[in-house]
C-alpha cells in the first residue's frame, strides 16, 4: 500500500507555495512569488502580499495538481502553515486549506513554518537520524533547533535577539545602495572580495555573552558597524570597496552562525546538521559550514537552493512526517499564530 498523499500550502510571507508529497517523494512543487511587487517598497508589504496570495492560490493549486497528475480527491491530508509569519498572508493560506480539507473530507494539519524548513531536507537526503541539529536561517529567522523527532519533539536552543541573518543582509544591501532583496547581491559581491579586509565584530561570542547567550545570535550591532565604517569612508571622500565590505560582512555572519552551531552539535553529542531557510542559499555560509563540519566530523545536510526559500514542499514534508507519526489532525477552527513558538510543530 502506498504512503499517504499530502497537499502542502505555504503562505507565510510573499510566496504562494503548493506541493504534493508522498512519503519522502516530492511529486510537484508550485510556487508563485510576489517579490517583484514588493521591490519598489524596499521590503514586504503585508497587504500587497495578502492580495497576491488571494490571486495566486487557485491557479497555483491547479498547476500543482496538473503537474503531479493527481486529482484533489486523491489527497489524503492537507497541511498548511499556521505560523510564524505575517497574519494576513497566513490567514489566506489557512482559509484555503480549511476549505479544501472540508470539501474533500480529509484531515487538516496546521504546521510550523520554521520547522518545515528543516523537514524539507528529508525529500532530498532521506529519513532523518534519531537526533540531529538544525540551523534555520532566513529573512525573519535565525534559529538553532535540537530535533529528536521532526514531528513531535523539537527544542529551540537559541535564536536571534534582534535582526535575523537575512534581514541584516537586506539592510546592509540597502545601506550599500544595492537592489532589494540585498542578500543575493551581497553574496555575489562577496565572492569577489577579501573577507579579511575589514574586521567586523562577532556579537555574543565573548566569554561573558557565551555564559548567557551560548546559542543565541545578534546581527543588529554588526549592521551598525558596517554603517559606521561606510559612513566614515564617505565623510573622508574615499571610495567604498563594495566587494571587500560585502565579503567581510558576509564572513562575520557565517562565522558566528557556524561557530555557535558546531558548538551546539558537540555539546549535545549530535553528529548530523541540517541547514535550511532562505539564507542557507548564501555561498559563504555553505562553504564555511562544509569546512567546519568536515573538521568536526559532523554530517552536513543542506538541500538545494530551490528548497531553501519558502515553498509548499517543506509544509507537505512536515505534514507527511506528522501523518507518519500518527499525530492527531488539527481542528478546522485553528487560528494562525504570527509568533508561533518553535517547540510547537503543529496546532
Amino acid at each position: 500500500m502506498s504512503e499517504p498523499l499530502i497537499l502542502g500550502i505555504e503562505s507565510s510571507c510573499d510566496e504562494t507555495g503548493i506541493a504534493l508529497v508522498r512519503g519522502n517523494e516530492l511529486l510537484f512543487d508550485a510556487v508563485a512569488s510576489s517579490m517583484d511587487e514588493h521591490a519598489r517598497f524596499g521590503g514586504i508589504i503585508p497587504e500587497v502580499a495578502s492580495r497576491a496570495h488571494l490571486e495566486a492560490m487557485v491557479p497555483t493549486l491547479r498547476r500543482a495538481l496538473n503537474e503531479a497528475q493527481v486529482d484533489l480527491s486523491d489527497v489524503d491530508a492537507v497541511a498548511v502553515t499556521a505560523g510564524p509569519g505575517l497574519v494576513g498572508p497566513l490567514t489566506i493560506g489557512a482559509s484555503a486549506a480549511k476549505a479544501l480539507a472540508l470539501a474533500i473530507n480529509k484531515p487538516l494539519y496546521g504546521v510550523n513554518h520554521v520547522v518545515g524548513h528543516a523537514a524539507v531536507d528529508k525529500l532530498v537526503h532521506g529519513d532523518f537520524p534519531d537526533r540531529f541539529m538544525s540551523l534555520v536561517v532566513s529573512g525573519g529567522h535565525s534559529s538553532l533547533l535540537l530535533v529528536d523527532n521532526i514531528a513531535t519533539d523539537v527544542t529551540e536552543l537559541g535564536s536571534t535577539l534582534d535582526d535575523a541573518a537575512g534581514e541584516a543582509f537586506d539592510k546592509v544591501g540597502r545601506l550599500l545602495g544595492l537592489p532589494y532583496p540585498g542578500g543575493p547581491h551581497i553574496d555575489r559581491l562577496a565572492r569577489e572580495g577579501n573577507p579579511n579586509a575589514i574586521k567586523f565584530p562577532r556579537a555574543l561570542t565573548s566569554k561573558k555573552d557565551q555564559a548567557k547567550h551560548l546559542y543565541d545570535f545578534s546581527f543588529s550591532g554588526l549592521k551598525t558597524a558596517v554603517a559606521r565604517w561606510v559612513e566614515s569612508r564617505q565623510d573622508a571622500g574615499e571610495e567604498i570597496p563594495l566587494n571587500d565590505v560585502a565579503a567581510s560582512f558576509a564572513d562575520a555572519v557565517a562565522d558566528v552562525l557556524t561557530a555557535k552551531t558546531i558548538t551546539a552539535c558537540e555539546l549535545h553529542g549530535v553528529d548530523t546538521l541540517v541547514v535550511g531557510g532562505g539564507f542557507s542559499a548564501n555561498s559563504q555560509l555553505r562553504d564555511m559550514a562544509t569546512a567546519r563540519c568536515a573538521e568536526a566530523g559532523i554530517e552536513l545536510r543542506i538541500p538545494p537552493i530551490r528548497y531553501c526559500t519558502d515553498n509548499g514542499a517543506m509544509i507537505a514534508a512536515l505534514g507527511s512526517s506528522l501523518v507518519a507519526a500518527g499525530v492527531a489532525p488539527s481542528q478546522l477552527d485553528i487560528p494562525v499564530d504570527s509568533s508561533m513558538p518553535l517547540t510547537i510543530t503543529h496546532v
